[in-house]
């Protein structure tokens, strides 16, 4: 009986069925990060989707089909879980507990169906890169004609520390934007595009670099500029095709000139950030509201305090905003309590809510995968951890819905590269 009851499971999920449903999943997530505002549960089907395709293999075929590769799993999983849980209880603020831990659920269900499933086939990791970079284009493109439509107010925004909307927010939507000219350009190198698509994959990624630079969002224009950098290094360094590199190189340095001269939003920006420079030393709650590079700086001298109180194992992390609160009011008694925000770096986050204990746990849960691909070809994963490392530098990526999709999805997307498949493509497997 049960020997009929496990073929009957296998002929109804077969593994072409189940790798169809973690696409369709795949794209959910991707398609749900632009639309979170307006269908917010999307990004999490798209989680929960996956998850479920991954349990329901192990049971249908009674295997972890990546079970030998549990600590690149296990790393991820430990990284969540240990800071998270660490001086979670006893905590006073009970609801703001409950509130991150519906947050974090999806994601570690993400890592446990991946880790679950076979690997997908070359071509399903093409087709949900080739959807990444369409999405975004679409997405730019609106931005593109809203700024259009009001080509004076969001010029104006740009001397008060402000952008022009976008969908999903502007600092995620500029590294998503870098993270998809990454993926158009490695699928044109490896020629993993058709001939036929090749000319609208190079307009897409041209739209999307010159909008990055309209957009004039600091975060993406730093893992931007990181990335291109790290290319011209690997063409004059590795490929010795120097030519190609100073080409790279002076197209680099003319971007930035030539947006400083087209575009009146990188303009802008490039002034405000000189007085939000100038502006570090005033404290008050006038700049605390203007400048975000001064909040910033204020922000990281307060978390440094609070780290200073409790270094080994930190406040917790929902009571992290009551503690900054204490601490803004011994450094900056002038500032409102209402300028007052969490630390924009998630290292000196992860540092004050967890101490030094979870900050190296956190460390080395969230790099592993990148020291274990460190001998693979896997220039998408290289330009995802560089996009990542950047971006915590400036932002508490991993505390919004949004952050936590890009980092955790696109990190495990482009590791399903590098995993072993028995798919027969003789195309690049983006990894």
């Amino acid at each position: 009986m049960q020997r009929y009851y496990s073929a009957f499971m296998q002929s109804v999920f077969t593994l072409v069925r189940l790798h169809q449903a973690a696409l369709f999943f795949s794209a959910c997530v991707i398609v749900g990060i632009f639309v979170a505002s307006w269908v917010r549960v999307l990004p999490s089907i798209g989680m929960a989707g996956i998850a479920a395709t991954g349990i329901v293999y192990t049971i249908t075929y009674r295997r972890v089909a990546h079970w030998s590769y549990w600590p690149l799993f296990g790393s991820a999983l430990w990284c969540s879980c240990c800071t998270y849980f660490k001086r979670s209880i006893p905590l006073r603020n009970m609801d703001s507990y409950w509130e991150d831990l519906v947050l974090q659920l999806p994601f570690l269900a993400l890592i446990v169906g991946f880790w679950m499933l076979p690997a997908l086939p070359g071509r399903y990791l093409r087709w949900l890169w080739l959807l990444l970079i369409g999405v975004t284009a679409i997405a730019a493109a609106g931005a593109t004609i809203n700024y259009i439509l009001h080509f004076r107010a969001i010029n104006e925004m740009y001397l008060h520390s402000k952008v022009m909307p976008t969908e999903p927010d502007h600092i995620r939507f500029s590294l998503i934007i870098t993270m998809s000219v990454a993926a158009g350009v490695l699928l044109l190198v490896h020629g993993a595009v058709k001939k036929s698509w090749r000319f609208w994959v190079i307009a897409t990624i041209s739209f999307l670099v010159i909008f990055l630079h309209l957009l004039a969002v600091r975060s993406g224009q730093m893992t931007f500029y990181a990335l291109s950098g790290l290319a011209v290094v690997w063409l004059a360094l590795k490929k010795r095709m120097w030519k190609r590199a100073i080409a790279l190189g002076a197209l680099l340095v003319l971007l930035p000139a030539i947006s400083y001269v087209v575009f009146p939003t990188f303009n802008n920006k490039v002034e405000n950030t000189q007085q939000d420079v100038s502006k570090v030393q005033q404290e008050s709650a006038l700049e605390g509201r203007t400048y975000s590079i001064a909040a910033r700086v204020y922000s990281y001298r307060a978390a440094l305090a609070v780290w200073n109180d409790n270094k080994a194992v930190g406040v917790g992390k929902p009571d992290l905003q009551d503690e900054m609160a204490k601490h803004y009011a011994i450094l900056y008694p002038e500032i409102g309590s209402k300028y007052y925000i969490l630390p924009h770096n998630q290292y000196l986050y992860n540092l004050a809510a967890y101490g030094g204990l979870g900050l190296f746990v956190f460390l080395i849960g969230m790099f592993y995968p990148a020291w274990w691909a460190r001998k693979k070809h896997a220039p998408l994963l290289l330009a995802q951890y560089v996009s990542v490392a950047l971006s915590f530098l400036v932002e508490y990526t991993l505390e919004t819905q949004i952050g936590l999709a890009f980092v955790v999805f696109f990190t495990m997307l482009a590791l399903q590269g590098s995993l072993p498949c028995e798919d027969d493509d003789s195309c690049w497997r983006p990894a």
